[in-house]
């Protein structure tokens, strides 16, 4: 197996709960690119169909930790420390949406991040900017979870 589906396989196995229940799936990986797909369903909607704004904002906030994830060492967890959301067009009830991660900054305490969320016609829906801070991730806690899912230090 190569090494970018081993990253799909780890990224998918340890998904988050939230993530799940969002019904997001990886499909490709790199250390400066994560996509991933996501059908909209009508309980994750407002009215009229259309794809809820934290729906989109949890879609792209969960690819760029997890982009980061890809790029940490060992016992290095991350967690959202500013995101910004710009909407651009709807997403509409029974279609799927793409959402491309593209690395802006890579670096040893932060990471940042630009997810662009379009539709099955690539129309574009949201752009997702995002810092993520590096944090030390405590040995109880890294066996739960992915291992970016550590909360901020009190």
């Amino acid at each position: 197996m190569s090494e970018p589906l081993d990253i799909l396989s780890i990224l998918e196995e340890r998904m988050p709960p939230f993530s799940k229940l969002l019904g997001m799936h990886f499909v490709s990986a790199t250390a400066d690119r994560l996509v991933a797909e996501m059908l909209v369903r009508p309980e994750l909607c407002t009215t009229k169909s259309i794809l809820h704004g934290g729906a989109i904002m949890a879609f792209a906030d969960t690819i760029g930790a997890c982009a980061t994830v890809i790029n940490l060492q060992p016992g290095f967890g991350t967690t959202t420390i500013e995101s910004k959301t710009s909407f651009f067009a709807p997403g509409v009830a029974g279609t799927r949406v793409t959402g491309e991660c593209l690395a802006l900054h890579r670096g040893k305490r932060t990471m940042a991040w630009q997810t662009r969320i379009t539709n099955e016609k690539g129309r574009l829906l949201a752009v997702v900017t995002q810092t993520q801070m590096v944090l030390e991730t405590e040995p109880e806690l890294a066996a739960h979870g992915l291992p970016g899912d550590t909360p901020p230090p009190e």
